[in-house]
């Protein structure tokens, strides 16, 4: 319990801390800091803080920002922010304030363009998996198929960083189970409301998609994004376990509670023609975690930097940029929420390397990197104010409307 004690005292000594890194892999952390640049431990809610410090990396002196998050503390959990629909998106201040957050940051990459699709409407949905509040969102985008950049060695579109009902953070895998069964067949599910699907397969959207066009997910293979829309598709419509329409080509506008749309492509287009209206449709679907026995109250993608103190194999040393990340400590009871600043000044940023490095200085066991670029954004609240706060500088200027991110919620 005293190692425990001094451990979180000299994570709150930021400058002390700093002063001591030592060599990250091609970079080093600086302990100097600007005159006034630098907050040690300004509470923001019980059990939360926020510090900001500089960091002297290879390409130049970046910004950081940190919230230390006590999952221990009785007070305090974490819960995705979103804007209510998978396809959809909003500041990550918005969802903070509509939700009750004290604090928040950015989370998984997403589907912000469709240039090689013309005419195809970009869905703003994320890549990986999500669960809010114990509840399944949506499963992952086939490999090929993610935005962001090249996943490390080992790493799939299933990696995800998530706090268990148990209230402990850690980094896992879900994987998509599910079947659609009809009185002749069963067929497995090859998507959850997500903006790509397997070649040949079934996918399933439901109330929680939102209103945009499930064209998208028919478009591209499994191991290239930018091949074209398949030409072979096929949209069936359930509702209280009967099939009540179909159609040749995947359509738009919100899905009713209770009702599933069943979208397939190639093969799985010619499964789904031979079903009739009337006709009795079951289909299943959930998420399983790689860990036995660990549900999820809050999940969301991104892909693993640093795994039991150690940074993975193969991280990106080369690239630097404004990004953001989460760290796991103390066995998961503590949460370290990283963003960087994307002013001018510090706009280098880190390389993946780097970032892993430095979670790895700040005390976490493992760490999770999330989108960065103009999407990196904190929000915290002052002392003595209801709403929260931009902390960081995003690089865009101004906050990106992002499909989800990790809210922090006290009290």
């Amino acid at each position: 319990m005293a190692g425990r004690r001094r451990r979180r005292g000299a994570g709150r000594a930021v400058l002390a801390l700093l002063t001591a890194f030592g060599a990250l892999t091609g970079s080093a952390l600086a302990g100097a800091a600007p005159a006034g640049a630098v907050q040690k431990g300004v509470r923001v809610a019980p059990g939360v803080t926020y510090e900001e410090f500089d960091i002297r990396a290879a390409e130049g002196v970046t910004h950081a920002h940190v919230l230390r998050v006590d999952l221990s503390h009785p007070q305090v959990r974490v819960d995705l922010l979103y804007p209510g629909a998978v396809a959809a998106r909003g500041r990550v201040s918005a969802m903070a304030n509509s939700q009750g957050a004290v604090a928040g940051v950015n989370g998984d990459f997403f589907n912000i363009t469709e240039t090689q699709h013309p005419g195809v409407e970009a869905t703003g949905a994320s890549v990986g998996p999500a669960i809010t509040a114990g509840r399944t969102l949506k499963a992952a985008v086939p490999n090929g198929q993610r935005f962001g950049p090249a996943l490390p060695p080992g790493t799939t579109t299933e990696d995800v960083f998530g706090v268990g009902t148990d209230g402990r953070a850690r980094l896992d895998r879900l994987a998509l189970r599910g079947s659609v069964r009809t009185a002749e067949a069963q067929l497995p599910l090859g998507g959850l409301n997500q903006y790509a699907l397997p070649v040949g397969s079934v996918g399933a959207f439901t109330s929680e998609w939102g209103s945009v066009s499930r064209v998208r997910a028919t478009c591209g293979t499994d191991t290239d994004r930018a091949a074209p829309c398949s030409t072979d598709t096929y949209e069936v419509t359930v509702r209280d376990g009967k099939v009540v329409s179909a159609a040749d080509t995947p359509g738009s506008g919100p899905v009713a509670a209770g009702t599933t749309v069943l979208v397939g492509r190639e093969e799985g287009a010619q499964q789904l023609r031979k079903l009739s209206a009337g006709e009795p449709v079951e289909v299943e679907h959930g998420l399983v975690a790689a860990t036995d026995g660990v549900a999820y109250q809050l999940a969301l993608g991104g892909y693993p930097v640093l795994s039991g103190g150690r940074p993975l194999p193969g991280l990106d040393n080369a690239t630097s940029a404004v990004r953001t990340a989460v760290g796991i400590a103390d066995g998961g009871r503590r949460v370290l929420l990283l963003a960087l600043d994307g002013a001018a000044a510090y706009r280098s940023g880190l390389t993946i390397a780097e970032v892993a490095g430095t979670l790895q200085k700040l005390g976490s066991e493992d760490a999770f990197s999330l989108d960065g670029g103009g999407s990196s954004t904190l929000v915290a609240r002052k002392p003595g104010e209801s709403a929260v706060s931009v902390r960081n500088h995003p690089s865009g200027g101004a906050e990106r409307p992002v499909p989800n991110g990790i809210g922090v919620f006290s009290g």
